[in-house]
């Protein structure tokens, strides 16, 4: 399986991208295009650290993000190919397991 970049969110929310927390299922979009003027807010009243809400609604196309976690999903999945091969000696312990011709003769 080839192993995705990982970030701490400390850091992914400076670098624009799509994220996802396998753990929590939570993905978060990064975008830092949008330019809202700074004279709405009185920024003596806001902290480096805190975030206001400016729409409920999710500015991401569904379809994209399907297609983008597909994309995801299909480069990221272990291979067929990284599967332990089977030795000779396992094939030789399930011979072992089957009866031998007398022992099905006897039953």
């Amino acid at each position: 399986m080839a192993d995705p970049r990982r970030f701490e969110l400390e850091d992914l929310v400076n670098r624009p991208g799509t994220y996802f927390n396998p753990q929590t299922e939570v993905m978060i979009v990064v975008d830092d295009t949008p330019d809202i003027d700074s004279e709405i807010f009185d920024l003596e009243d806001y902290e480096g650290a805190d975030w206001v809400l400016i729409a409920d609604e999710t500015p991401v196309d569904e379809h994209v993000r399907d297609e983008l976690i597909e994309s995801f999903q299909s480069t990221h999945t272990p291979d067929v190919t990284s599967a332990v091969p089977a030795d000779e000696d396992d094939i030789e312990e399930v011979d072992e397991l089957e009866p031998d011709e007398d022992e099905v003769e006897e039953l």
